[in-house]
């Protein structure tokens, strides 16, 4: 079962796809928007750069598949990036919350109802998991699914752990919140680096 959700998380559906790009297109859809943009790229080409029928014909296909793969693969990307900011903020108010002495369920439902999208949305749907009588850990195991990304595994990891051995979760959480801004003060440092270095 593992193996089968990394390869899914390796190699999402279209479904997922869509979903993780924060889009509702089925696949008539994405299939009539391939269409149409061939259509654009080759009239684009045939009528404004007059490289004739066969070159248009081939940048209008090409365009028609590349165009829109290209695009779902920007927003799945900037949502992916609006996740990883906002994370930590939520596992935060988890933290504050199972301090205070707050079931980690109403925590959860805190932050689905007050934290930034997407953490927002894929927090809701954990609750709604986890009210439909999914185990809380199942619930949270499908986190990295829906987000293939490192911070909602180790979120994951951390709940599992937790919901088997017990320990304190509320430490767990802080210092995962703790790691996760670090890599994002890191990853800061190393991007002004760079760029600094692309200037020289």
């Amino acid at each position: 079962e593992e193996k089968a959700r990394a390869k899914q998380r390796a190699k999402p559906s279209f479904s997922m796809r869509m979903r993780q790009a924060d889009l509702g297109w089925g696949k008539m859809t994405y299939g009539l928007i391939c269409f149409g943009t061939g259509i654009a790229v080759f009239l684009a080409v045939l009528m404004l750069l007059g490289l004739g029928m066969l070159p248009a014909l081939g940048f209008g296909i090409s365009g028609g598949l590349l165009l829109p793969h290209l695009y779902v693969g920007v927003r799945r990307k900037r949502r992916f990036e609006r996740f990883t900011a906002e994370f930590p903020d939520a596992i935060e108010v988890i933290v504050r919350g199972v301090k205070s002495g707050l079931p980690v369920v109403d925590c959860l439902k805190i932050v689905a109802s007050e934290a930034q999208e997407p953490v927002k949305g894929e927090f809701k749907t954990i609750v709604e998991d986890q009210t439909l009588a999914m185990p809380l850990e199942d619930a949270v195991q499908r986190l990295p699914e829906r987000m293939p990304l490192s911070e909602a595994s180790f979120f994951a990891i951390v709940i599992a752990i937790q919901s088997r051995t017990g320990g304190s979760l509320s430490e767990a959480l802080g210092n995962l919140a703790k790691v996760l801004r670090d890599r994002k003060k890191m990853k800061g440092k190393v991007q002004a680096m760079s760029s600094e270095a692309k200037s020289s």
